[in-house]
């Protein structure tokens, strides 16, 4: 079965937010590590003179002094290590970014029941987990019934439903948003759980999310919600 799409309008970036720049990231861990090591040598000359003017028939343990130097390492370590990953998040976002960027304009498949029929024609994909008689329920934006059906399927990630607009007592619907349902029992009659996926162009990005989202079919999702890319002529 095919499925026909409608034209889409031209793929627009939404969201004027800069991307972080990693010089900001630098002058941060430049500045903290010049105020560690500052507060680092005022440690050591403070220990110093303590040590030069301490009593001699009252000496300082010199544990404790070591005990204190341990800890300061320690502290300046665990702050130079909370910049560094600062700077990993940074690229990460960068990354996500650029990727969902690479989106627009593309047709994609998400995890999804609502489907838009266009020209008269809607195609969802559905995820039978093995042979199956499938019982399919389509409902308009209201929530009405419009078909149901029943079918058989073998077992596939990617198997495609397209319905084409016509409920069963022969009345044509008309182009609009519409959700499936689908049940399924195997050859033992044992009931499957069968998931909906649905396909449409990626028209926009909103880099001020994060992660950001895309606009698909005029519903936003993340990037990890993109089951695959689909390729068609235009792409």
């Amino acid at each position: 079965m095919t499925t026909t799409t409608g034209a889409t309008a031209p793929s627009v970036v939404s969201g004027t937010t800069d991307l972080p720049k990693s010089s900001s990231s630098s002058s941060l861990g430049s500045t903290t590590g010049a105020t560690l090591a500052g507060n680092f040598q005022t440690f050591l000359t403070l220990l110093t003179t303590q040590l030069q003017n301490q009593n001699p028939l009252d000496p300082l343990d010199t544990n404790q002094f070591t005990q204190q130097l341990v800890q300061f390492a320690g502290v300046e370590q665990q702050l130079k290590t909370n910049d560094s990953l600062s700077q990993l998040v940074t690229l990460q976002q960068t990354t996500q970014a650029t990727q969902a960027l690479g989106f627009v304009g593309k047709t994609a498949l998400v995890d999804g029941t609502t489907a838009s029929m266009t020209s008269s024609s809607a195609t969802w994909h559905l995820n039978v987990p093995s042979d199956a008689t499938v019982d399919i329920t389509v409902a308009n934006a209201s929530g009405q019934t419009v078909f149901t059906g029943k079918y058989t399927a073998g077992a596939g990630t990617d198997v495609p439903f397209t319905w084409n607009g016509q409920g069963n007592d022969g009345t044509q619907w008309p182009d609009g948003k519409y959700t499936i349902s689908a049940t399924g029992k195997d050859v033992s009659g044992k009931n499957v759980g069968i998931a909906a996926q649905v396909q449409g162009t990626v028209s926009s990005v909103d880099l001020t999310q994060s992660p950001p989202l895309l606009t698909i079919d005029g519903a936003s999702y993340t990037l990890s919600q993109v089951k695959s890319i689909i390729a068609t002529a235009s792409n």
